[in-house]
């Protein structure tokens, strides 16, 4: 098992701990109900139900104990929403890029997220933001060149 720290702000742990409700008290119990339904209905090696209800279970099962595990390693990340003098796991960053304002999250892995534009501080652009100031530029290696991020605003 890795003792690596799992970040989570507050509203990942949220969702983590609902995850982890909805799995252990309604979709497992739900699954072990179908297998068992499934079984009285014959011949177990050719009955594609049985295999598929045994599938899922096993899925949950692994969910249920994945999310324990990160869970257990769970380090909130405290969002004191004043004026950061540098930016650390939880800010929001107001950066340009090319002319455009763009605002990053930068949250633990198991939250990132780029749709919402939810940033993994281990990711490149991550990584690159750690301990920077407003004014700083860094620059960041995609496979297309290098970008440059111009650091304007810390939350």
């Amino acid at each position: 098992m890795d003792e690596e720290k799992v970040y989570l702000t507050r509203e990942g742990l949220e969702s983590l701990k609902k995850e982890y409700e909805i799995l252990t008290k309604v979709r497992r119990p739900l699954a072990v109900e179908r297998l068992a339904a499934t079984r009285i209905v014959g011949e177990m090696t050719e009955n594609s139900d049985y295999t598929q209800a045994k599938q899922d279970l096993s899925f949950i099962d692994g969910r249920i104990s994945e999310l324990e595990e990160v869970l257990g390693r769970a380090v909130l990340i405290e969002e004191d929403r004043g004026k950061h003098k540098q930016i650390g796991i939880g800010c929001k960053v107001t950066v340009e890029i090319n002319g455009e304002k763009k605002v990053f999250h930068l949250v633990g892995e198991w939250e990132a997220d780029p749709v919402k534009q939810k940033i993994s501080y281990n990711s490149p652009l991550g990584r690159s933001l750690l301990g920077k100031k407003v004014g700083d530029k860094v620059e960041v290696e995609v496979p297309a060149g290098k970008l440059v991020y111009t650091i304007l605003q810390i939350d």
